[in-house]
């Protein structure tokens, strides 16, 4: 069964997710530090990976063709991309094979200008747009994955 898992420590869209999910009886892995509210279903489990790194690690070793991964972190994104699963940032932008390699390249250079004493802010605010975006992709994501598993 497709597989979505939330990196689910920062992620602003878990509810949109749960209904998704729901609607096409996706199975979802809320993966986070510590325990948060998830609600009841057979079809939603709680994993909780309390070390520093170990949510990331575990959602990149657990990810298979198919499966749906939530995350905004970008590393993450590109070893899950590597294992074929299907990687959404949660303002609805997809990673792709195509695209990660510039990401990864702006979140190192982002990061040397912080290093540096530079300012780059941060991200924007999530925005209405962004979850209309978000669902519309994730529902396509859904179905694609349930056409593949047919």
């Amino acid at each position: 069964m497709p597989t979505i898992y939330i990196d689910a420590d920062a992620c602003p869209v878990k509810d949109e997710i749960y209904r998704v999910a729901g609607r096409y009886k996706l199975r979802v892995l809320v993966v986070a530090k510590s325990t948060m509210h998830a609600p009841a279903s057979e079809l939603v489990e709680m994993v909780v990976r309390p070390g520093f790194g170990e949510v990331d690690d575990w959602i990149a070793e657990q990810a298979a063709k198919n499966d749906i991964v939530i995350t905004s972190d970008i590393p993450l994104a590109a070893r899950c991309l590597e294992k074929d699963a299907l990687v959404l940032h949660p303002k609805g932008e997809p990673f792709t094979d195509n695209d990660i390699g510039a990401a990864l390249a702006q979140r190192e250079l982002m990061e040397q200008i912080r290093q540096y004493g530079g300012q780059s802010g941060g991200p924007s605010a999530m925005a209405a747009k962004d979850r209309s975006r978000f669902l519309a992709k994730l529902d396509d994501l859904a179905n694609k994955v349930l056409r593949a598993n047919r």
